[in-house]
């Protein structure tokens, strides 16, 4: 594969990791990538601070939020496809990792299909950073000894198979799940993970206003209601949430009861 700094390499797509949020989370290559793009595809999600590490390059924008699209994915890559044929070197920048959530296995399917060349460079999933910033080890050798990534947003939930996912010994990390985390609470301890799992909720990972708060399972859904969780988000529901550095919201709120009573 020719050198990102080939001048003579045109005409190819290279899905760049742009890590959960922080620029000095990227990688090295995907620093290169973005100063050689003429094309920047990119989701809603990337800090403007990283787009503008690519101030020559063509931005569009494909933001995606619950419910609504800017464009669905076959048309994704149907542009991505088609700015590739004039040549140009289309940089597809995602939030986090291409390959965990971001749907770049149908983008490099699509891009494969054409004929085209393609390249992944990895990024720090929002995972990965967001627990990183909490100190919260998503496994330990004497608290997990496995961890598991699945999406909260989906169709079907509670067809969803996650048996086993969850419990002790074991840690989930759900993405994409503040919306639905009554229902994916309820499913957990229908599963049969204990009540007071503990869990915690890290918002905004790596950015300004980001916060990590923690509770136990059963109470998921009422704390993200109490402290007004917004998107981006990611859950982890295991043991290894008490090494956190996440403030446990149910202990404030119920010393804040007491001094009421």
């Amino acid at each position: 594969m020719a050198s990102l700094l080939d001048p003579s390499a045109r005409g190819r797509v290279i899905l760049v990791g742009a890590g959960p949020g922080d620029p000095g989370l990227l990688t090295v290559r995907a620093v290169e990538a973005l100063r050689e793009a003429d094309v920047l595809v990119h989701d809603g999600l990337v800090d403007s601070r990283v787009l503008d590490l690519a101030p020559q390059a063509h931005r569009i924008s494909v933001a995606k939020q619950r419910n609504r699209h800017t464009l669905p994915q076959d048309a994704i890559n149907a542009l991505i496809v088609a700015h590739v044929k004039t040549g140009a070197i289309v940089v597809r920048l995602k939030g986090g990792d291409p390959f965990i959530f971001g749907r770049g296995g149908e983008e490099v399917e699509a891009v494969r299909a054409a004929g085209l060349r393609v390249e992944v460079i990895p990024g720090v999933s929002a995972a990965l950073g967001a627990a990183a910033e909490a100190m919260l080890p998503l496994t330990h050798r004497d608290w997990s000894s496995a961890v598991s990534f699945v999406a909260g947003q989906c169709k079907g939930l509670s067809d969803q198979d996650w048996s086993g996912l969850a419990g002790k010994g074991r840690t989930l990390v759900i993405y994409m799940g503040v919306a639905n985390c009554p229902a994916i609470a309820d499913k957990l301890m229908a599963d049969g993970v204990a009540p007071d799992m503990p869990v915690a909720v890290l918002e905004r990972a790596t950015l300004e206003g980001h916060r990590a708060i923690r509770t136990l399972l059963a109470d998921l859904g009422d704390l993200v209601e109490r402290e007004q969780v917004k998107s981006p988000a990611i859950i982890v529901v295991g043991e290894v949430v008490r090494l956190s550095d996440a403030e446990d919201k149910l202990v404030a709120w119920a010393k804040a009861a007491e001094s009421l009573a």
